[in-house]
């Protein structure tokens, strides 16, 4: 007889009984009659292998789950996996492929690359799948809702024509954070969290005036965006100063005289005025080369953009590569250069296929031979990459198309009032963190452009025409062709073979963009339902009673359900949400391969048991602060 009792052998044992006869099935069957409760599971990217966060999270909602069905509850609990977007790409290029450009996608065929994406998701779906049941997570794993389904494609495409239906829908020409190496946009709320440090360099440039012998110093830690230069603002009510150094006379801000005094050079203040006075001021182009003739670069006035936090108070203004600098072209009329292809690249000579981050040092060089470069640095700062593939971003005008969620602010903060958060100062009240990410809403960048994704579900013709499809019955009404719906593929490339019928005569064909992943599971309300194909579990259902998912879902799935969930039924997606923190070591740092502090669940749950483990992470700290893992 054993003198130590060997929990996950037992453990596993007590699976297989369950298991073997049916404990799970015979569960919810017993609970039928209860009054029911939906949970919405967070589907989890089927990019490779449970961590520790899978597992904390998936412990809390089990013990939720358990305790509402040990109160009689009809427990809804379908377990979920996102299964496109840019998560699942990055790594079958990385492992598959080995490529790192889309034109090597396209080089092995766009069909053969969604076929092998499809394949690598759903071996991960299984291997994560049978680690996350070892945990003894009771949902309802053999029915799964996965986002490549097409039933459940059609429920975001249900989302998006209910958007088209209120003119929340549109298409822009607009500055946008787009990463070079995967060729796509971002939106906003994809950029917040992947700031990493950088040293960039840090240049002062001389501005020459048209009529005079003087020059406005600017600032830049951009020189690559120097091309696309068409103003320079400065701050109405700030205090200026022309200043002799050397033979020259410099323009800037009175409060940053520290920067010529940093040089060591000596320098004589001629006069002070305000900023005002400069505006309508005319400058000969920065950089002579063909792009910067024929135009006329002029002071602008900017009080919302113009700091004196750091520079030079004369700020340059590129409305092409700037959110900001975009607005301010806006209110000036002022022309909008961006001569950056999708890989980053430049369009125009002298600098034609460099990438621009490569070109910073030969623009420097361009400035220094003109006699433009009054000093360079080199500045150590936070700086956005993407959150996939980890390349720097940069900013540059494109067409995509957006959700107008600034249209329905209102109503997301109205709604939001319906829901009870856990712990409530996370989401409830405008001073809450949830609540101050509604109240900054920004419309939606929804549109990318890559291929493992669920298409846009928008047909343009050449007439100017469109048609946003919402359900499969809708495209197959509408279809030119014929199509046999057991074997309707709505993913690429299939769905781009598909054209419509336009009124006018002609045929009209899909826009080559698929939406961002994050649309897919913020319809997992009633996607997850099968909703609108299926209306029964929806009509029952819907909204969801309860969620959970960690704190960087405020900005994540949180906000997409509610925003999707608003835009297509008026309504909340979720009645409560638990917010729980980060998984850390032991010191408080984020678990990273490259620190070596990575902690296998498995590995913990075969050595203790997954009761023991399930236990120590639910008692060692509150869910909403974040969990300290030590062994």
């Amino acid at each position: 007889m054993t003198k130590q009792l060997n929990l996950p052998e037992i453990e596993e044992e007590v699976q297989r009984y369950w298991e073997e006869n049916s404990i799970f099935q015979r569960l919810c069957e017993m609970r039928k009659a209860g009054k029911k409760y939906y949970f919405c599971q967070g589907p989890p990217f089927t990019t490779g292998y449970a961590h520790i966060g899978h597992a904390w999270n998936h412990t809390i909602k089990d013990l939720v789950i358990r305790y509402k069905t040990m109160q009689g509850c009809d427990v809804f609990r379908r377990a979920g996996w996102d299964m496109h977007g840019l998560p699942i790409e990055v790594k079958v290029e990385q492992e598959v492929l080995k490529s790192r450009s889309k034109k090597e996608i396209e080089e092995y065929g766009i069909d053969n690359f969604i076929r092998e994406c499809k394949k690598f998701a759903i071996q991960n779906m299984h291997a994560m799948t049978r680690q996350i049941k070892r945990l003894g997570i009771w949902l309802d794993w053999d029915d799964p809702y996965m986002t490549i389904d097409k039933r459940y494609m059609e429920g975001v495409w249900f989302g998006i024509k209910k958007a088209h239906e209120q003119d929340l829908l549109y298409t822009d020409r607009r500055v946008i954070h787009w990463c070079p190496r995967c060729e796509t946009a971002m939106a906003g709320y994809e950029v917040r969290d992947e700031y990493r440090d950088v040293t960039d360099p840090s240049i002062f440039v001389k501005a020459k005036l048209a009529d005079r012998e003087e020059f406005i110093l600017i600032w830049t830690t951009t020189p690559w965006t120097l091309p696309a230069n068409v103003a320079i603002a400065v701050h109405p009510g700030y205090g200026y100063v022309r200043v002799r150094v050397g033979g020259e006379i410099l323009i800037l801000a009175e409060e940053l005289i520290e920067v010529l005094e940093k040089t060591g050079r000596e320098y004589e203040v001629l006069s002070k005025f305000k900023g005002s006075e400069l505006e309508e001021l005319k400058y000969e182009p920065m950089l002579n080369i063909p792009i910067q003739r024929d135009f006329e670069h002029k002071v602008v006035l900017a009080a919302e953009l113009v700091t004196l936090e750091e520079g030079t108070g004369c700020v340059h203004i590129a409305p092409g590569h700037g959110v900001e600098d975009e607005a301010v072209g806006v209110k000036y009329d002022l022309k909008k250069l961006s001569p950056v292809d999708a890989s980053g690249r430049f369009t125009i000579e002298p600098y034609r296929e460099i990438y621009v981050r490569n070109a910073n040092k030969i623009i420097i060089n361009d400035l220094e031979n003109s006699g433009k470069l009054f000093k360079e640095e080199t500045v150590f700062h936070r700086y956005p990459h993407c959150w996939r593939c980890k390349t720097p971003l940069i900013l540059r005008t494109t067409n995509q198309w957006f959700l107008a969620v600034s249209k329905i602010k209102e109503k997301l903060l109205e709604k939001n009032e319906e829901i009870q958060w856990v712990p409530e100062w996370i989401g409830s009240g405008g001073d809450s963190r949830f609540g101050n990410w509604l109240l900054n809403a920004e419309d939606w960048c929804i549109s990318r452009q890559r291929y493992w994704n669920t298409p846009l579900p928008v047909w343009k013709c050449e007439c100017g025409n469109i048609e946003v499809i919402g359900t499969i019955d809708e495209l197959v009404e509408k279809a030119a062709q014929d199509i046999d719906i057991e074997t309707l593929d709505l993913h690429r490339p299939a769905i781009d073979r598909i054209t419509l019928k336009c009124e006018c005569g002609k045929e009209m064909h899909r826009v080559k963009d698929v939406m961002d992943v994050w649309l897919d599971s913020g319809c997992a309300s009633w996607a997850n339902l099968g909703y609108p194909y299926k209306k029964e579990n929806f009509n029952a259902l819907f909204p969801v009673d309860f969620i959970t998912e960690g704190s960087d879902q405020t900005r994540g799935w949180f906000y997409s359900l509610l925003v999707s969930s608003v835009i297509s039924f008026d309504s909340i997606a979720y009645k409560q949400v638990l917010y729980h923190g980060f998984t850390l070591d032991s010191e408080g740092r984020k678990m990273s391969k490259s620190l070596g502090n990575v902690i296998d669940p498995l590995e913990m749950v075969d050595k203790y048991g997954a009761d023991t483990f399930r236990f120590y992470m639910l008692w060692t700290t509150a869910p909403w602060e974040d969990l300290r893992f030590s062994e």
